[in-house]
């Protein structure tokens, strides 16, 4: 009898929390894509280049305002080599944020380099937007 009691309460309980629940389907807008251009090391403001070199031996990634442009900085860290490059996979927007993907794209198989390391990292300036930045 108790046994039967326990397990009575423990279905209850159970449909009673669980009926409370529903899954909420929230389907993503469309992303815009956005215009950007990626910026040489020589074209970058002096505060952003000290800070880049802060943070390179790291993968990082940062945003930078100055006045009305925005800089989106990705980078990946120590690299044993050279011969990396960067690719901006998708710079797009919605009403809620800013997406920024990119892929680091290693030196090819034939191409074996043989240099001190390297740290790679890719600056893509913007008009500035208020929206909030997602790194993917």
């Amino acid at each position: 009898m108790k046994k039967t009691s326990v397990l009575l309460g423990v279905v209850l309980w159970s449909l009673f929390f669980l009926s409370g629940c529903n899954f909420i389907r929230i389907e993503e807008e469309p992303r815009k894509p956005l215009e950007y251009s990626i910026v040489k090391n020589e074209d970058l403001p002096a505060e952003l280049a000290a800070l880049i070199q802060e943070k390179k031996a790291n993968e990082f990634q940062l945003t930078y305002q100055s006045e009305k442009d925005l800089y989106l900085i990705k980078g990946y860290g120590q690299q044993m080599s050279g011969g990396y490059s960067i690719s901006v996979e998708e710079l797009g927007a919605t009403s809620q944020a800013v997406f920024f993907r990119t892929q680091l794209i290693g030196p090819s198989d034939g191409k074996a380099v043989l240099s001190p390391p390297s740290y790679p990292y890719i600056v893509v300036k913007m008009e500035y937007q208020k929206e909030p930045v997602i790194f993917e």
